[in-house]
């Protein structure tokens, strides 16, 4: 598979990957500028053993470790403008435009605020991948994918003040 169609079929879910890890909307454009780089590095070792997608999410959930960790022991670079609620920044009035992504943004901050593990799983699963593909990724076996999965979802849904 070419690199530009596999960028075009999954640009959307890269970039999803990339703010699930990082806040900061100009550091979500270097990860993703980061992971693309390694899925284009990465495509020729593919061999076939699993979906493209399942491939590229391991590679990206990788590419996305090794960032944050990275940015974990950086001081604080003010260069970079953090922007908490980006509709306020661009003026959006309309109220559920405004509550959507707010709830958005919310859930956001409460999946990056979960372990490594567990945030990989809940991003992939969100992602639409089944449990065995998410297993496959993380190497951890299916069952532990639930469990991870049921944990993070009840501290996701404590977190953001639902009732379960």
């Amino acid at each position: 598979m070419e690199f530009d169609s596999i960028i075009t079929e999954h640009g959307p879910l890269l970039s999803r990957v990339a703010s699930s890890y990082e806040a900061n909307p100009h550091l979500q454009q270097e990860l993703l500028q980061e992971i693309s780089l390694a899925v284009w590095q990465a495509m020729r070792a593919f061999k076939g053993n699993s979906s493209v997608k399942t491939y590229i999410l391991r590679v990206a959930h990788n590419k996305a470790v090794t960032h944050v960790a990275y940015h974990a022991k950086q001081p604080n670079n003010e260069s970079y403008c953090e922007i908490d609620n980006p509709s306020s920044a661009i003026g959006i009035s309309a109220e559920s435009v405004i509550d959507q992504q707010s709830n958005v943004s919310d859930l956001l901050q409460a999946v990056r605020r979960l372990p490594m593990q567990a945030r990989q799983i809940v991003t992939m699963s969100m992602e639409g991948l089944s449990y065995q593909e998410i297993a496959e990724v993380c190497g951890v076996s299916s069952v532990n994918v639930g469990v991870i999965l049921n944990r993070a979802k009840r501290t996701l849904m404590e977190q953001l003040n639902y009732e379960q």
